[in-house]
């Protein structure tokens, strides 16, 4: 379908509401006729929020701060997030501009063949063993803290990584993360993959195979800052950086154990991710970091260095809320001696009204917190004078399947990997372990130790001929055919599907899309994220600001568009991204042109 724009009266109108975020991305060839930059953008990434979310938000809260920016803006409605969606393409995705083809970065917990094992032997030049790529909170320098309730329920890793804000990691003043800083320190080195070649460690920015938007605006001379949810997201740094072209980077580790503001673990006694009342908590730590950032300052709010040229977040508790079945949704207090406690628990994901699918309570409450920090940043932006000057971008890393509670079915993976390499064993009594690694959420990885196209298509048939038992939405046992997948990618075909050569070594050798609402996953969830069915991939992408119009873009778009439409918003080339050059990549249509 043909785009349509808005009428202009519709873009004057929404400009004159008080708290409208105006921003603006010109167009590349306007830039080089002598139109003004903007001098600043600020990126948002909703992680979980599809199209259809802001559709229902904007349509059952019309005043709304995202209702402004995607009625006064850019609205496109047939975004697609990476593929696969998880976290780590998708966050990489917005900042370089380019997939997996072009990263080597397939997920935040890989196999690649062309690396060592962490910790293992290395002879320098030899051949490459192959292992895992792990870059998520069990890198953090301080992973094993223990539980603060009861210390035989295990472990967590620190809220500030490396144990520089609290004594052995224990968390006794939440608040006090605002002075985390993240560096190489915040890291053990020793659980990254190995370089076959010199046998040191892979940072995570090096093993990054393109640049990234904060490279291109760091050696403009422009300062950069970012906040997420893991220490690790430190590798959008870019290769060859040394960690050091993010100035400002805050990463307090979501996977802690949760601590309400008097110091006290909340007492469903879990991480940050699980609570969505903590979730909230722990967002809004990001959120004032974004505010003292525009304000001109540094994260924590101690220092006047001047407000970046690029800057953001990622929000967590969409994506909590969508995966939670029941999760408490607000933090009550203090009382009089200062205690808190938390809303009793609301039903998560979403559910059937009226013979409508629609946010459900959890969910609802998720979307609102969202929305209203999103003003706070609109008051910020106008209280610093920085309207005529900022672009804002919000938009997804991924979205997050299935949305119909009715569609779901959990199935443990862990049996049928057992299975397959059971059956290879049988033939092959010298490998009983033919894959070696995988991450499954809602969509199927297998990595072999036989790489042969034998071995791969092995495993293909395996699972689809495989029947696997699992659990409805109500817990019920049910049987899916194919191992729950509709569609396998083995082999060759695997490194065709990714557009990467079959000697690449980065790719899953075997490549599988679920059947719509399958998730590999105990009966504790109602979605995940990482496929590639509709409700992973379809997210929310709105840009708003002078020079913007106010138009609804139906053609489709990808999430990679966002990294070369920062750049041209700056005044920077586009083409400064490797990844762009290499994909051709384009800045987002009908606001930026073509890249040059």
């Amino acid at each position: 379908m043909p785009k349509f724009t808005r009428p202009a009266v519709a873009g004057a109108a929404m400009a004159s509401a008080a708290s409208l975020l105006v921003l603006s991305t010109l167009p590349a060839d306007a830039q080089s006729a002598g139109a003004p930059a903007n001098k600043h953008v600020l990126l948002i990434s909703v992680d979980g929020m599809h199209q259809s979310d802001l559709d229902w938000y904007v349509a059952t809260h019309p005043g709304s701060t995202l209702a402004k920016l995607s009625r006064g803006g850019s609205e496109y409605t047939n975004a697609q997030a990476s593929n696969p969606s998880d976290s780590d393409p998708g966050g990489t995705a917005l900042m370089t501009g380019g997939n997996p083809k072009s990263t080597g970065v397939y997920y935040d917990v890989e196999y690649s063949h062309k690396t060592d094992e962490p910790g293992s032997a290395c002879t320098p030049g030899k051949p490459a063993t192959g292992g895992d790529v792990v870059y998520d909170s069990p890198d953090d320098a301080l992973a094993n803290v223990n539980d603060f309730i009861n210390p035989s329920n295990g472990t967590f890793p620190s809220f500030d990584e490396n144990g520089s804000i609290y004594a052995k990691g224990v968390d006794k003043n939440p608040a006090a993360i605002m002075n985390l800083k993240n560096d190489a320190s915040s890291l053990n080195a020793s659980t990254f993959p190995v370089d076959p070649a010199t046998c040191k460690n892979i940072t995570p920015w090096d093993y990054l195979g393109t640049n990234s938007i904060f490279q291109v605006i760091h050696n403009a001379g422009r300062r950069t800052a970012w906040s997420d949810k893991h220490a690790v997201y430190l590798s959008f740094n870019g290769p060859g950086s040394n960690g050091q072209s993010i100035d400002d980077f805050f990463g307090p580790e979501i996977d802690s154990q949760a601590v309400m503001p008097n110091g006290v673990p909340y007492p469903q006694d879990d991480d940050w991710a699980h609570i969505d009342a903590a979730t909230k908590q722990y967002d809004g730590y990001k959120v004032q970091a974004v505010l003292n950032e525009l304000g001109g300052r540094d994260h924590s709010g101690k220092a006047q260095v001047g407000t970046p040229a690029v800057l953001g977040m990622n929000f967590q508790a969409v994506s909590v809320a969508q995966k939670s079945r029941s999760t408490s949704t607000t933090l009550i207090g203090p009382d009089a001696q200062g205690n808190y406690t938390t809303s009793a628990p609301q039903p998560g994901g979403y559910q059937w009204v009226n013979g409508k699918l629609v946010p459900g309570p959890a969910l609802s409450s998720a979307f609102d917190y969202v929305d209203a920090q999103l003003g706070k940043m609109s008051a910020e932006i106008h209280k610093d004078g920085l309207a005529d000057s900022t672009t804002v971008i919000v938009t997804a890393k991924h979205g997050q399947s299935p949305m119909n509670p009715n569609e779901l079915v959990t199935v443990q993976d862990g049996p049928i990997v057992s299975a397959i390499n059971a059956a290879w064993a049988q033939k092959h009594p010298d490998n009983k372990s033919l894959i070696v690694a995988g991450t499954d959420d809602d969509l199927w990885q297998s990595y072999l130790s036989d790489t042969s196209q034998a071995a791969c298509d092995f495993v293909k048939n395996y699972l689809w001929n495989h029947t696997a038992q699992g659990y409805d939405v109500n817990k019920k046992p049910v049987t899916v055919q194919h191992s729950g997948l509709t569609q396998i990618w083995a082999g060759s075909d695997a490194a065709g599907f990714f557009g990467v050569p079959v000697n690449n070594g980065h790719y899953p050798d075997v490549f599988g899309k679920v059947q719509e609402g399958v998730v590999y996953s105990k009966p504790t969830k109602l979605a995940e994220h990482g496929g590639m069915n509709t409700g992973d991939r379809n997210v929310l992408m709105v840009v708003n600001g002078p020079g913007v119009p106010a138009q609804v873009q139906s053609n489709p778009v990808e999430t990679t568009q966002v990294a070369p439409t920062i750049l041209s918003a700056l005044g920077l080339d586009p083409a400064s991204l490797q990844a762009v050059r290499t994909e051709g990549t384009q800045v987002l249509p009908g606001i930026g042109g073509a890249h040059r």
